[in-house]
């Protein structure tokens, strides 16, 4: 009979365990590869599952004339460990996202006004192009080089999404330019020129 219930006892924590909905993010504690610690239920509210801000036109008055407003999981604790998250794109005429990679997800962009260009390069080096237009999805795979740049001479608007609730971000551009890497070294491993290098340095603030 101890036995039985053992067993009985075993079956319901295992259960309890797997019925497990969520795991809302602690945002005060550390988010490691695998994201962060959950909050104690009792400190779970509705508002851990809503985001606002995709609603607000982001500020395009930048050297880029973009703005990328991010519900990630610093944002919206809620995704935290769900594989989803989101941002949304504003691009004024002339606007431009530079080349950049998400290391952590692949990108889904809809676009919900305008013209966006947009792209991607394999790791062959073979381009994928298009302009896309109003209800137009493009998919970028993780890891990968891409961009979106306006098409014509209104401001355009996308929503993204990506399969992961932190997606990385890295733009190829402040990669090279924006830091203290040694200028002879950024021209050894690009092939441009010293005025060049030191132009595009003190555009994005690098030093060296």
């Amino acid at each position: 009979m101890l036995h039985i219930l053992f067993l009985f006892s075993l079956i319901l924590t295992t259960t309890h365990v797997l019925a497990q909905d969520f795991c809302v993010a602690n945002l005060k504690g550390v988010q490691t590869p695998s994201g962060y610690a959950c909050k104690t239920e009792a400190n779970v509210t509705s508002k851990d599952f809503v985001f606002t801000g995709l609603g607000l036109e982001g500020n395009t008055s930048n050297i880029i004339k973009a703005a990328v407003t991010p519900a990630f999981v610093a944002q919206y604790p809620g995704v935290n460990g769900l594989g989803i998250s989101a941002a949304r794109l504003d691009l004024a005429p002339g606007g431009v996202v530079p080349m950049h990679t998400h290391p952590g997800a692949t990108e889904l962009l809809y676009v919900v006004h305008g013209h966006i260009t947009a792209g991607f390069i394999s790791s062959s080096n073979k381009v994928y192009l298009r302009t896309l237009k109003k209800g137009d999805i493009m998919v970028f795979p993780r890891g990968l080089l891409h961009f979106q740049v306006t098409a014509g001479k209104r401001p355009s608007l996308a929503i993204v999404y990506f399969n992961s609730p932190n997606p990385g971000l890295q733009i190829l551009d402040f990669a090279l330019f924006a830091n203290d890497l040694p200028s002879d070294l950024v021209e050894k491993t690009t092939f441009l020129d010293d005025a060049q290098v030191k132009k595009l340095k003190g555009v994005l603030g690098g030093t060296g």
